[in-house]
């Protein structure tokens, strides 16, 4: 009995989904003007992103070439909460359409896509997004 409810635990415990919330930001935290906080997350395969709204002129999209061959891209409503499953992995990059400037990068496993960093981005899109990606290209070789 106590050997069923060990594999009982076991195939059910290790079958937990993390959920992540990223938040829209009018002011970061590190006092930056327009961000999604945290920028830069790092996720398994089947995790869920859950991305918070704080304000009705905000939304969560891909950026076009900016996500795993095959992937369903993120279109999020303005000023409503998206929650996302990733089941692909790959590097995602992720934007606010009203305001392209706040854009995050998500890591979901292994970048299996990281020369996508080199998408045309404009304006402050451009900086954040290369330090952003790599950020993931770091994390992703250790």
């Amino acid at each position: 009995m106590l050997a069923t409810a060990a594999v009982v635990l076991i195939l059910t415990g290790g079958a937990r989904a993390a959920e992540v919330e990223v938040k829209l930001l009018n002011k970061g935290s590190d006092g930056g003007m327009m961000a999604f906080e945290p920028a830069y997350v790092k996720i398994a395969s089947g995790d869920t992103v859950k991305f918070l709204s704080t304000d009705r002129g905000y939304n969560a999209e891909s950026i076009k070439g900016m996500l795993p061959d095959g992937a369903t891209p993120i279109a999020g409503k303005n000023g409503e909460d998206l929650a996302v499953k990733f089941d692909q992995e790959g590097v995602y990059g992720v934007k606010c359409l009203p305001h392209h400037g706040i854009c995050m990068v998500l890591m979901v496993g292994a970048p299996a896509n990281a020369d996508q960093k080199d998408v045309p981005q404009v304006g402050k899109a451009k900086k954040v997004s290369a330090m952003l990606f790599d950020k993931a290209s770091k994390t992703a070789s250790k």
